[in-house]
């Protein structure tokens, strides 16, 4: 009972400070699938099922927004097989969301460059984005496609600078550029498989963010994975550059 009443504790204290914000590098897939001597196509489709479990127990927790970093910039140097696997993946998820988003009450954007991908792709987006503006929820996922935090940076610059009527450029008004304007920066950012690095991911978004690495591969991430995370998030200290007290 007291080890019952001390995880009990442990929740709730999670709980009480519960993230608005969680942004995830979803990374080990093409490692976990090498572990098990499957091709890396094998490892991203679990994944994206992983994704799936772990954006529905987000909902349910009352996580306001879900980030997650699904294609990188970068990612285009991977062969052609491995970049149609995902893009094919993208495109089975949107599609299932079209059905579900209403249902679900589960807003869905897409961050990144979208305009290289197949119109097949786009149109899917348009979509899937024009459902999301008839739900008013405060649930929402993000996916990253085709996103770098650099890119985003240089893309609000450019957007600013041809915006005949936008204000003095500032921290607040550049923010009003990224593709994450209107929403809150992240508070929490997990990577899985080890690597502790940020690759490239909200680098504007995250300055005040906690990290949280495990060296869980994704496909092997689940709901006891982010309970944890949420409690290390809950005994932070976050004091944004001031101090406390």
């Amino acid at each position: 009972m007291g080890i019952f009443n001390r995880k009990q504790k442990r929740a709730g204290q999670a709980l009480s400070v519960l993230p608005r914000h969680i942004a995830i590098i979803m990374d080990g897939n093409g490692r976990w699938a090498r572990k098990r001597s499957l091709p890396r196509t094998a490892g991203h489709s679990v994944g994206a099922e992983t994704f799936r479990r772990i954006a529905s127990y987000c909902r349910k927790l009352g996580v306001e927004y879900l980030t997650v970093y699904a294609f990188s910039t970068e990612n285009w140097k991977r062969s052609k097989e491995e970049v149609s696997s995902i893009m094919s993946l993208l495109r089975r998820y949107l599609m299932e969301a079209i059905d579900s988003m209403e249902r679900e009450q589960v807003r869905i954007k897409i961050l990144g460059d979208t305009s290289v991908l197949d119109e097949d792709l786009r149109e899917l987006i348009d979509r899937t984005e024009a459902i999301s503006g008839t739900i008013h929820t405060k649930t929402q996922a993000n996916l990253c496609i085709n996103y770098g935090g650099r890119a985003e940076i240089i893309h609000a610059v450019k957007a600013w600078m041809g915006d005949k009527g936008a204000p003095e450029l500032t921290e607040e008004t550049l923010a009003n550029y990224l593709y994450t304007a209107g929403m809150p920066d992240p508070d929490l950012v997990i990577r899985p498989s080890g690597e502790i690095r940020i690759s490239n991911f909200l680098l504007w978004q995250s300055a005040y963010s906690e990290f949280y690495f495990t060296d869980t591969l994704w496909p092997d991430f689940d709901e006891r994975e982010l309970d944890r995370a949420l409690e290390a998030y809950a005994r932070r200290d976050r004091r944004f550059g001031g101090v406390k007290g």
